[in-house]
């Protein structure tokens, strides 16, 4: 199985998760911000090129009803940058960001002070989710 990247898309930062060779575990890479947009794309493309990644997982964040609101849509339009060159699948990501926090308070981390922790762990756990599913 090739490597699998896995985003979480957020207005302001994007964190980057990947998964080992075997597709089992995923582990963080980096946050990013998202703007400029074209260098944040520019930047994820490197990665997806420099590990020979063909399928991406996004965090879609649906409502709590199911329906798909202002920034499950955002989500979606910023992977557009992306569907030519690489399988996209969306993974429902409600309350990730809350489960991140949690994690990461549990292991002592300050995330409070350091959103991009828990947008990585976001990512990683979005990812492995999707893992776990295969």
């Amino acid at each position: 199985m090739d490597k699998v990247l896995g985003l979480d898309i957020g207005k302001k930062r994007i964190g980057i998760s990947m998964s080992d060779a075997l597709g089992l575990i995923a582990h963080p890479v980096e946050t990013i911000m998202r703007e400029p947009e074209k260098i944040a794309i520019e930047k994820i493309k490197k990665i997806c090129t420099d590990n020979g990644i063909k399928k991406i997982v996004a965090g879609l964040p649906k409502n709590m009803n199911n329906t798909i609101g202002e920034q499950a849509q955002d989500c979606i339009n910023f992977t557009e940058n992306f569907k030519d060159e690489y399988e996209i699948i969306f993974e429902d990501e409600r309350l990730t960001s809350r489960q991140a926090e949690f994690i990461l308070a549990q292991t002592g981390h300050k995330y409070t002070k350091d959103k991009k922790l828990v947008d990585l762990k976001s990512a990683c756990l979005i990812l492995q989710q999707y893992l776990d599913r295969k």
